[in-house]
């Protein structure tokens, strides 16, 4: 469903940024399940997704603790035709709203409007409730918007990423700076106390 174009790409593999992506939503709405790995750009440096597409076996099933401990990022699929879909991934990602993990909302099968059941506003909607990126697609025939849907999924986990680096640092470092004076080198440098 979702492929993404990733030619011209050549750098070493411990030179790419690893994103693992969980594309979550219910059964019929353009998923099939199943695990690859693919190497795109985001922002001009490689990224190499690893991809788990997970298919619920009812509409209660909700995303495994080790699918979610393995994703860096959440993509909730739900489609426009099928109410229930939409039920479904709003029920998961207010489970997941808690979690410091990274969501976006993807509406399927926008080429079918005739056969809507759920509007783009309630799309909307939803994306702000979970404080997410929203977008609507057609997986099988855009490619286009598909691979922008993950890139800014992507660029989310990034950045949560450097967010949480940073936060460790400021913890790390915040604690020993209150014991630490700061020496600014000055014109009385001669003048310091000698031991």
């Amino acid at each position: 469903m979702f492929n993404m174009n990733s030619k011209g790409i050549r750098r070493k593999k411990s030179s790419l940024s690893e994103v693992k992506v969980a594309v979550i939503g219910a059964r019929g709405v353009g998923k099939s399940e199943t695990r690859y790995k693919h190497e795109v750009l985001v922002d001009n440096e490689p990224v190499l997704y690893e991809i788990l597409d997970t298919c619920p076996k009812n509409e209660d099933d909700f995303p495994s603790p080790d699918t979610l401990n393995w994703a860096d990022g959440i993509l909730l699929v739900y489609s426009i035709t099928d109410r229930r879909s939409f039920v479904h991934v709003k029920k998961v990602g207010t489970l997941l709203n808690d979690c410091d993990i990274p969501l976006y909302l993807a509406a399927n099968k926008n080429d079918m409007v005739h056969l809507r059941q759920v509007s783009a506003e309630e799309g909307t909607i939803l994306a702000r409730d979970l404080e997410c990126g929203f977008s609507e697609v057609t997986a099988a025939e855009q490619v286009g918007p598909v691979a922008t849907v993950f890139q800014d999924l992507c660029k989310a986990v990034l950045a949560a990423r450097r967010k949480s680096k940073h936060s460790l640092l400021e913890r790390m470092l915040g604690a020993k700076t209150t014991n630490i004076k700061l020496y600014a080198r000055g014109k009385s440098d001669s003048a310091l106390p000698k031991d």
